[in-house]
């Protein structure tokens, strides 16, 4: 349990990649720790679009508003969903799983918005998403460059933001 709450803390949003492959097997356990998110109902409404071709990741990066890192990503997590009740609290879940096992492994990552962007049906277009799928987030996956990438980095105190019983 030590170790969740650890990775909980080293996590961050990286932006910087290594030029370095990812095993194959490596993208498969972070996409295998998407699927073990919570679900409402136990829909699991969730796809994932794996993409490790330059082409295509630079084409995301072009796409992407705030997301020109993708092109120099290692791989990217298309993250889609069935438009559901609540696919948008599922699709986020799975991204979060999908943030923290790629920290488990070493590897940076960075989510780049999706949901309700202008440039969702372009990516949808680009990946060939069925019709009636939601993009919920792009994914980028890389060995960070920063060797301290992962240290624990400021944030608010919890006396700041706890409240007990209310406001």
């Amino acid at each position: 349990m030590n170790d969740l709450l650890k990775l909980l803390r080293i996590r961050r949003s990286i932006r910087k990649f290594q030029n370095k492959s990812i095993p194959n097997g490596d993208l498969e356990k972070i996409i295998d720790a998407a699927r073990f998110s919570p679900t409402a109902r136990n829909v699991q409404p969730w796809e994932f679009v794996l993409v490790i071709d330059k082409n295509k990741l630079t084409g995301l990066a072009k796409l992407a508003e705030n997301g020109s890192f993708l092109a120099q990503a290692a791989a990217c997590i298309a993250v889609f969903c069935a438009d559901t009740k609540y696919y948008l609290e599922d699709g986020s879940a799975a991204t979060c799983n999908i943030l923290l096992a790629a920290t488990a492994l070493g590897i940076g990552s960075c989510w780049v918005a999706g949901d309700k962007k202008p440039y969702c049906p372009q990516v949808s277009s680009l990946l060939k998403a069925p019709l009636g799928m939601k993009l919920v987030s792009l994914i980028a996956l890389g060995y960070p460059q920063d060797k301290n990438a992962f240290n624990e980095s400021e944030k608010r105190k919890l006396k700041e933001l706890i409240h007990w019983e209310g406001f």
